[in-house]
């Protein structure tokens, strides 16, 4: 019987299994930012410690970066004072940084793959739940917390049981207006938010293999929402042909090489699982959350679930979500009010997102009274997007054009949500405050979607919008 890829990855980077029961597991790749690794280094500091592998860590600065005005000293003294950490640290250690004057600069999770960082059959680490990106290139990606950064600072391991392995298998061919952030919400509505516990979840089938890199990304991104610990996509000539002559991919000869043994960690066709999970796409719709975690989703031509429809469980966190939405139950998705939109995030802020969401606002503006916010995932998106006259559509609509950063996905910086204000966000999480205001609501949705809910003041359905069928 074969192996799938993760059992395959893990079994290389296996160091031993402890007394614990725990495996402990080499890290090839390590990603730092300004919020999470302040209290790691300090932590080696105190032991008088040194990086173990300095080489094999990049730190990047995207969470508390202010999007409008990147001056220093920042005007949050907190944000300040983290930066002058992470700068202060990587110099003393000999890593890497891209601050927000170097070009490679950008949210953790987009600077990886853009720059050829992330490749197959790595393990990789970072102080950041949506790690689980990264295994869009068939690679183990685990987000970590700051005990675990310090020991990867200081050994390049940790101590983490080994999950099993589902198979997610994806058939059919997606209509007009349907996406990756579709799917991944659809098999999260239907999964459940704990659903993936225990679990690493590979991604396969038809649809999947029909996906470009950066939707297969979109993809992996989520499913730490979805409870799985991992998630990754089996690498092929997709993800061969997108690291090509990537900054740190290998190059000539060597690449090639290494395609050899990329091609060689892919799951055999016979490989077992521990479960699997079948879904097909051929009829899905445009989805929208509608709660207060990324499982209340609904497909746009559905209405509200019923309290008495749900299991005992589920209605309990559905009656928090229709308080604090301020939602009926069984009512329409379609034609609800925004007050903001934001098109980024690590899910949604790469190029072909904002090329898709522009082709939604291109000849239109935004709707009286809605706030639009646009903000590349990196440096390199925004200059490519320069290039392709992107920022002109967006501003001409009545957008802002923001710097590269994390911004209003999870506020720990200036753009954040006021009052009861209700966003279509782009971005991977709707829990109540992520987005900086205790009353604040979020409805998480494609890029397109969201373009579209910015132009119509509500929620519609983009494909109205676009020309195409339903």
């Amino acid at each position: 019987m074969g192996r799938n890829l993760f059992n395959k990855v893990w079994d290389l980077h296996r160091v031993k299994t402890l007394d614990s029961g725990l495996d402990q597991l080499f890290i090839g790749l390590h990603l730092i930012h300004e919020v999470t690794s302040p209290q790691a280094f300090s932590m080696i500091k105190e032991r008088r410690l040194k990086v173990r592998y300095p080489e094999r860590t990049y730190a990047t600065v995207d969470h508390i970066v202010p999007t409008l005005n990147q001056s220093r000293p920042f005007e949050d003294e907190l944000a300040e004072k983290m930066m002058l950490a992470l700068e202060e640290n990587t110099v003393s250690n000999g890593i890497s940084l891209f601050d927000a004057d170097n070009e490679n600069q950008g949210i953790v999770h987009i600077i990886g793959p853009e720059l050829g960082l992330t490749r197959p059959g790595m393990t990789i680490a970072c102080g950041d739940s949506h790690t689980s990106t990264h295994g869009a290139f068939g690679s183990i990606a685990l987000g970590v917390g700051t005990s675990q950064i310090r020991d990867i600072l200081a050994t390049q391991t940790i101590a983490v049981s080994k999950p099993k392995v589902r198979r997610i298998q994806v058939t059919g061919k997606p209509g007009p207006g349907v996406t990756a952030k579709d799917i991944i919400l659809k098999i999260i509505s239907e999964l459940g938010v704990n659903g993936g516990i225990g679990y690493a979840y590979e991604y396969a089938g038809p649809a999947i293999r029909a996906l470009s890199m950066e939707e297969r990304m979109t993809i992996c991104n989520m499913s730490i929402e979805g409870g799985a610990r991992v998630g990754y996509v089996n690498p092929d000539e997709t993800t061969f042909e997108y690291l090509r002559g990537r900054r740190f991919a290998p190059e000539g000869e060597a690449f090639d090489k290494a395609v050899e043994y990329w091609k060689r960690i892919a799951s055999d066709e016979d490989a077992e699982y521990d479960d699997v999970y079948s879904l097909d796409i051929s009829s899905l719709s445009p989805m929208v959350t509608w709660g207060i975690n990324p499982g209340q989703a609904v497909s746009i031509d559905d209405n509200l679930p019923r309290l008495t429809d749900l299991d005992e469980g589920s209605a309990d966190v559905a009656a928090k979500a229709y308080e604090h939405m301020g939602f009926q139950e069984g009512s329409q998705i379609l034609g609800m009010p925004v007050d903001v939109v934001f098109i980024g995030s690590c899910t949604n802020g790469r190029i072909s997102d904002l090329r898709a969401a522009a082709a939604v606002v291109e000849g239109r503006k935004l709707a009286e009274g809605v706030r639009g916010l646009v903000v590349p995932g990196s440096k390199h998106v925004a200059m490519q997007a320069e290039r392709e006259g992107l920022p002109g559509v967006f501003i001409s609509a009545g957008f802002e054009w923001r710097n590269a950063g994390c911004s209003m996905c999870l506020a720990m910086n200036p753009d954040k949500l006021k009052g009861r204000e209700l966003c279509a966000s782009s971005s991977n999480r709707n829990f109540i405050g992520r987005q900086g205001s205790p009353e604040g609501r979020t409805m998480l949705m494609s890029p397109q979607m969201a373009a579209a809910a910015a132009v119509s003041g509500k929620i519609v359905d983009v494909r109205e919008l676009m020309g195409g069928e339903k």
